[in-house]
């Protein structure tokens, strides 16, 4: 036992010997800023080749190789970082983790020692807390003068000791000068100086009902970039009181996320984007150049590039003219036609898309000639419809010189589809909005209609007085065109500087291009008939028409004081829902909703498909559409409403009828799509008969 005892303690003295010069090794090597920059980049980045890591450690130049070598050769002797062979790429081990975890805790513990603060800075950094910095931010940021800049960083600065806290981040100090700037009444400079984004607990639910999101990662990425630009335009942008009648629901912004960037609606010529072949500049440079279409191939490939690309450079629509022109001139069959174009549609309907409602492209087709090409162009967009659940691309049909007899049946069955067209006697937008042409027009024009009145909400403060409630009226439009003047400016400044690179280079729309400013009235039957309490006969539609008529008056004054051609439209706004449940929580819903059909306030004008057959040109409804057509000068959006289980056979006869009786509407039919699968039917039941789920939309 005794002689045991003996032979071991020389033994354990070893192992203790051993163990000390080895920790003692382990910190010669952190003793190196370079060998603990490597640790960190293989920590980071993941398995590198000795190139990929000497690179990124800073040894670029011939010269430092050895001094390289030796840095990597003392870490691969401690084992704190790895070699394997078979990929000829460097790891860092656990134990180099370890090493690497210690050295981040002496770091922080030296600095909680030191008495010192430090400050983790919004680009990634940890620097000493700078009293100077606030100030220079205030000066910079929020314009303050500088004596005024000098007292709110005292006050900061004595606050931030006064809470000892030993790591302070950017947002905090921000947090804390915000505080003293609003306790001393300077809001206007708390605006400026305000942190924009989301709340942890925001993007945290956002991560949590992942399955609302659509549109895959960016998706997400959209939507939190847009609470960005929304809150900087509602804070900073806007003028105080459009900003608050936006919130409070007196109008409504759409999109507000992207307002200040990207125009509504863009009608272009595609002749002029394609002839010459895309020219984006500097702009998108991993996408492929292609020259001026010599065959269908090279027309159809630039046709699939162009609807992704000039879709996010509009946040409504786009309209596209002279598609059958090229058409004839690259093509004599038309059965290729259909092939490419259908092939084209559905390469491009990979585009992503900013908001829950895409950008909707739209081919204008015109009636009465090129018929082949027509047909082809028609049915190669039914193909799109069939296969894509909820189409992005859409057709206008202009049948001003074509009968609509001609393509009817085949645009009845798209209808079933849940295909997107309108029908016009002229050039418009999906959405029913006018493109105003004349002889000297140019080959592209922008329209900005994304702001919304509540009428109702007017009526309701207007105590039945129609007279003070279209005074309210020309009240609220002022302010708000002047606001959309400016954003028309704003918009052609970015463009300019390359933010919408088609719009800037292919179009040449800062030179030729012309831009139109149209409101938008939602409810207008609502606040005459129901609120204000006129009947819908003679009289109560002649209190409708002075209001239409106020609106434009109160437009084209405003236009020539702005310079700016401004006009009146009635179409469809994502606002009339939410104008609907404002009013009812502030007027109660029983005085909101009694009288409505659906939970939202009336948008254009609604024909029943059904009912049309027994109309002429001189019934009162027809008479009173058509009237309503004249006087908006910006659009009117006439949704011809086509019941569930309207057969093909009695849409095309109602769309051939409705022709006949108005210059443009919209078929409206509800479309059963499986929100699982994507399945479309218009016998799609309560559950899909494809992957048995009840999620039907």
């Amino acid at each position: 036992m005794e002689l045991s005892e003996g032979v071991a303690e020389p033994k354990r003295g070893g192992i203790l010997q051993s163990t000390s010069k080895r920790v003692r090794m382990i910190f010669s090597v952190m003793a190196s800023p370079n060998r603990i920059d490597i640790l960190r980049i293989l920590n980071s980045k993941g398995p590198l080749t000795y190139s990929e890591l000497k690179s990124l450690a800073g040894f670029k130049s011939k010269k430092e190789s050895g001094k390289f070598a030796y840095h990597l050769r003392k870490l691969l002797r401690q084992s704190l970082v790895a070699l394997n062979k078979s990929e000829r790429r460097y790891t860092i081990t656990n134990l180099g983790k370890l090493v690497l975890s210690l050295a981040r805790q002496i770091e922080e513990r030296s600095i909680i020692e030191s008495g010192k603060m430090y400050v983790r800075t919004s680009h990634e950094s940890i620097e000493e807390f700078n009293s100077h910095k606030i100030i220079q931010s205030l000066v910079r940021e929020g314009s303050l003068p500088l004596e005024l800049a000098q007292k709110i960083t005292e006050e900061v600065e004595n606050r931030i000791y006064k809470y000892q806290t030993t790591y302070l981040t950017g947002s905090l100090i921000r947090e804390m000068v915000n505080s003293v700037l609003l306790e001393h009444g300077h809001e206007e400079y708390r605006n400026k100086l305000a942190r924009l984004g989301l709340p942890v607990f925001d993007v945290q639910e956002m991560l949590s009902n992942i399955d609302n999101v659509d549109n895959g990662a960016e998706g997400l990425l959209y939507k939190t970039g847009q609470v960005v630009f929304a809150e900087h335009l509602l804070t900073n942008t806007l003028p105080k009181d459009v900003a608050d009648s936006h919130l409070s629901g007196d109008l409504h912004i759409t999109n507000p996320g992207i307002w200040s960037l990207l125009p509504d609606a863009i009608f272009v010529n595609i002749k002029e984007l394609i002839d010459d072949g895309l020219n984006l500049g500097g702009k998108f440079l991993d996408v492929s150049r292609i020259p001026s279409a010599k065959n269908l191939d090279d027309l159809t490939s630039t046709l699939s590039m162009l609807i992704s690309l000039i879709s996010k450079e509009a946040s409504q629509e786009v309209v596209m003219d002279g598609l059958a022109q090229l058409l004839t001139k690259h093509a004599k069959n038309p059965g290729d036609i259909e092939q490419k174009l259908t092939d084209a549609f559905a390469t491009a309907s990979t585009v992503s898309k900013y908001n829950k409602n895409p950008t909707i492209v739209s081919f204008r087709v015109q009636l009465g000639s090129d018929a082949k090409i027509n047909s082809a162009i028609i049915t190669a967009y039914k193909n799109y419809a069939r296969i894509t659940p909820i189409p992005k691309i859409g057709l206008i049909i202009d049948y001003e010189k074509g009968k609509l007899s001609d393509v009817s049946a085949d645009l009845a069955e798209i209808v079933t589809l849940g295909g997107k067209v309108i029908f016009s006697q002229g050039l418009v937008s999906n959405k029913g909005i006018t493109n105003i042409q004349t002889k000297n027009s140019t080959p592209l024009s922008i329209n900005l209609h994304s702001i919304s009145i509540n009428l109702p909400r007017l009526a309701f403060e207007s105590n039945k007085d129609e007279t003070y409630f279209r005074a309210r009226l020309a009240l609220l439009m002022k302010p708000a065109l002047s606001s959309m003047a400016l954003r028309k400016k704003d918009i052609s400044d970015l463009t300019r500087r390359g933010l919408n690179p088609i719009l800037a280079k292919n179009t040449q729309y800062m030179q030729r291009g012309s831009a139109s400013i149209v409101l938008n009235l939602v409810g207008l039957n609502e606040a005459v008939f129901n609120i204000l309490g006129y009947q819908d006969n003679k009289e109560g539609r002649d209190i409708l028409h002075k209001v239409i008529e106020t609106a434009v008056e109160v437009a084209k004054k405003k236009g020539k004081e702005l310079g700016d051609d401004v006009r009146i439209c009635m179409t469809e706004s994502d606002g009339s829902v939410r104008f609907s449940t404002l009013d009812g929580e502030k007027y109660g819903k029983n005085s909101v909703l009694k009288d409505l059909d659906s939970d939202s306030y009336s948008e254009g004008f609604t024909l029943n498909a059904s009912e049309v057959d027994g109309l002429t040109a001189k019934s009162e409804q027809i008479s009173e559409c058509n009237k309503l057509a004249k006087m908006l000068n910006g659009g009117l959006l006439v949704s011809l409403k086509i019941d569930d289980d309207a057969k093909i056979d009695d849409i095309k006869k109602a769309i051939e009828k409705t022709g006949e009786l108005t210059s443009s509407f919209k078929p409206v039919k509800h479309v059963s799509i499986c929100g699982e699968c994507g399945f479309k039917d218009e016998k799609l039941g309560d559950k899909c008969p494809n992957c048995k789920s009840p999620y039907i939309i």
